[in-house]
């Protein structure tokens, strides 16, 4: 067996938020078989099947390397726009920042990550809709919570969690003021969703529309004087 083999990479432990849905699901696959039937009880599996993978919450091989800035979510890339910083952190729509968006299917790890460390400075919840968030317009229409980071450098950045058609809560965990590490979880969303992230000043994007991430392991941003890095140090969380 390879000595760095680890179960938790085959059989991933399951995000907090996910635990009482496992239970719920168990406890009807028990009193199906035991009580009201195979069927019930067949249901009760499949529902705790779901929720095991729906609520994975993998480890990721985070860069230590402090420049990259790294996906915050698992998904695919389907926008990479120009954009105003966000009229909830002060944007006047004279800010015009780099826009990546990620959108996150059912299938998708969806616990989010931080994509760089940093201070969080504002953090701002905005009641909307729920689209699917596959579509740009989802990124002002929809249910979002925004979240301002203050990087090291003095670079302030924002990434934002969408609820999309099928989400329907937007969990996040951490505070204003609060330090994050690259990679660090900060929360949630269930069950199929979006993120959008505004790149700091002169950065430029390290990926293309359509690529597959995830969180807390691929880079999607650099510096835009500095080339796409070849290898970066990796630290396991």
């Amino acid at each position: 067996m390879h000595e760095n083999f680890e179960l938790s990479e085959f059989f991933p432990p399951t995000h907090k938020e996910g635990r009482p849905f496992v239970l719920v699901g168990f406890a009807i696959a028990l009193l199906g078989f035991v009580f009201l039937g195979d069927i019930v009880g067949l249901a009760g599996l499949i529902f705790t099947a779901f929720c095991l993978y729906f609520f994975r919450d993998p480890a990721r091989r985070v860069p230590t390397d402090p420049v990259p800035i790294v996906s915050p979510a698992d998904g695919r890339v389907c926008d990479i726009v120009m954009a105003p910083w966000p009229a909830e952190l002060g944007g006047d729509g004279n800010d015009q920042r780099i826009r990546i968006s990620i959108f996150l299917s059912v299938l998708d790890v969806h616990v989010n990550r931080a994509p760089c460390a940093g201070r969080i400075k504002q953090i701002a919840y905005v009641p909307g809709k729920m689209l699917n968030a596959n579509l740009e317009k989802a990124s002002a229409d929809n249910e979002r919570n925004i979240i301002a980071l203050e990087r090291s450098d003095g670079k302030t950045m924002a990434f934002v969690q969408i609820s999309g058609f099928v989400a329907r809560r937007i969990v996040c965990d951490v505070e204003e003021g609060d330090m994050l590490e690259a990679g660090t979880r900060f929360g949630i969303i269930r069950f199929g969703s979006r993120m959008d992230v505004y790149l700091p000043e002169g950065y430029a994007p390290a990926i293309g529309m359509g690529q597959v991430t995830l969180g807390g392991e691929t880079v999607i941003a650099m510096p835009a004087e500095k080339p796409e890095p070849k290898a970066i140090a990796v630290a396991k969380r």
